[in-house]
C-alpha cells in the first residue's frame, strides 16, 4: 500500500471527504514535491498537487499526482488558496479536513470565505503514517547515520587544547558536506567544561582547555533524511564527578537500548531510561526528553514522554538520549539512532559511546 492509499484509508476515520495538506514535510512525504509553495488535496479517488508556474518543471519531475497551477503568482503564498477553493468545489469535497497545526489563521479565514465546504480540523494524520519508515527511507537514514558516525571519528583527531567550540563545529560541518551530507538548520552543539550544563549549548568562541569534558550533538541530512547523535569526549582526565555522570548516562542509555523493541509504549521506553537516573539520584538533573522519532525532520513522532501512550512498531527509527546537566559544573548526553525491530532494535550509529579521553 502506497502513501496515498494509506492516507485515503484515514479519511473515513476522520469523517471527511478530503484532506488538505499544506505542512511542508507532510506535503513532501505524500507527493515527493520539494518546492516551497504547494498544497495537496486528497479524496477517496483523487489526489492533486496545487502549486504555481515557477515549479511546473520541478513538480513534473518529482510527483505522480495530478498537477494544478494557480494562474497568478504575486510572491504571496496565500494566493494559492484561491485555486485550492476552486479545486475543492470541483472535487465535490463537502467536509474538508485541514492540518490544524500547519494552517495559519489568516489562510484558514481566507479559505473559509471562499468555499461552502465545512472545514474540519485534523491532527497528525500524515505524521502518524510517517512514523513507520519504508525500506527506501531506512536506507537513506542508514547513509545519513554513517556520514555522522564517520564525522565523529574524524573530529577525535581534530579536537585539542586551544581550539574553540566553533572551530570544532565548523570542522564537523565541513566533513559532513565533503562526504555527501548537509547540515542546514541543525548547527552542531559543542559544549565544553561548565557550558556542557546547557542541554542545547550551541558552539561558542570558548577555547577548549585541558580537563574539559565536551558534549557534542550533531547530525547530517542525506537526500532529505536526518541522523542525530550525541557523544562525550574529554580533553585529558576529567573530574571524578564528570566521570560519574557520564557513566550514569551510559548505563541509562544501555538499559533503554537493550530493552527497547516493538510493542513498548512511550511511557515504558521512558521508564527504562529513567530508572537508572532515579536509582542514582540524578533524575532531577535530567531535564531533556527520552528521545524522539527522526526522518524528514530531526524531531518527529514518536516523541517519548511519560504522558503519552504511542506504541513502538517495527520500522520506526528513533533516538534515545539520556542526559545529566549540573549547573555551573558541566553535563553529559549520549544519543544514538535505533531502528525498531520485532524483538529488539538495530543500532544505526555504532561509534563508541564510552567516554573518549583525548
Amino acid at each position: 500500500m502506497n502513501r496515498i492509499e494509506k492516507l485515503q484509508k484515514q479519511l473515513d476515520e476522520w469523517n471527511i471527504d478530503g484532506l488538505m495538506i499544506n505542512g511542508d514535510w507532510n506535503r513532501r512525504y505524500i507527493s515527493g514535491f520539494t518546492g516551497s509553495n504547494g498544497v495537496v488535496l486528497v479524496t477517496h479517488n483523487d489526489a492533486r498537487l496545487i502549486t504555481d508556474y515557477r515549479y511546473l518543471g520541478q513538480a513534473r519531475n518529482q510527483t505522480s499526482l495530478d498537477i494544478v497551477l494557480h494562474k497568478e503568482h504575486t510572491g504571496h503564498k496565500h494566493k494559492i488558496y484561491d485555486e485550492v477553493a476552486k479545486q475543492v468545489k470541483q472535487m465535490n469535497i463537502k467536509r474538508l479536513g485541514f492540518e490544524q497545526q500547519h494552517l495559519n489563521f489568516g489562510n484558514y479565514s481566507k479559505l473559509k470565505g471562499l468555499i461552502d465546504s465545512e472545514l474540519i480540523p485534523t491532527f497528525d494524520v500524515v505524521e502518524n503514517i510517517r512514523m513507520v519508515k519504508s525500506l527506501d527511507e531506512i536506507e537513506k537514514i542508514r547513509t545519513s547515520s554513517k556520514i555522522t558516525d564517520n564525522a565523529f571519528v574524524h573530529i577525535l583527531n581534530f579536537i585539542r587544547p586551544g581550539v574553540t567550540e566553533l572551530e570544532v563545529a565548523g570542522e564537523l560541518e565541513n566533513f559532513i558536506k565533503n562526504n555527501g551530507g548537509i547540515t542546514s538548520t541543525f548547527s552542531p552543539i559543542v559544549a565544553s567544561g561548565n557550558r556542557a550544563s546547557q542541554p542545547h549549548g550551541r558552539a561558542s568562541d570558548k577555547i577548549i582547555e585541558q580537563g574539559d569534558m565536551i558534549t557534542i550533538d550533531f547530525g547530517a541530512n542525506y537526500n532529505g533524511y536526518w541522523s542525530d547523535i550525541s557523544r562525550v569526549v574529554s580533553m585529558g582526565e576529567p573530574s571524578e564527578k564528570m566521570k560519574e555522570i557520564q557513566q550514569v548516562v551510559l548505563q541509562s542509555f544501555t538499559n533503554c537500548a537493550t530493552n527497547i523493541k516493538a510493542g513498548l509504549t512511550d511511557r515504558e521506553v521512558d521508564k527504562y531510561m529513567r530508572d537508572i537516573l532515579i536509582e542514582t539520584g540524578f533524575n532531577e538533573f535530567s531535564g531533556t526528553g527520552t528521545g524522539h522519532g527522526i526522518g524528514l525532520e530531526v524531531h518527529e513522532k514518536p516523541l517519548f514522554s511519560v504522558d503519552s501512550e504511542n506504541i513502538l512498531l517495527p520500522g520506526m527509527v528513533v533516538t534515545i538520549e539520556p542526559g545529566i546537566y549540573l549547573q555551573g559544573i558541566g553535563g553529559a548526553r549520549i544519543e544514538d539512532m535505533l531502528l525498531i525491530t520485532e524483538d529488539s532494535c538495530e543500532v544505526l550509529s555504532p561509534s563508541a559511546k564510552e567516554l573518549v579521553i583525548l
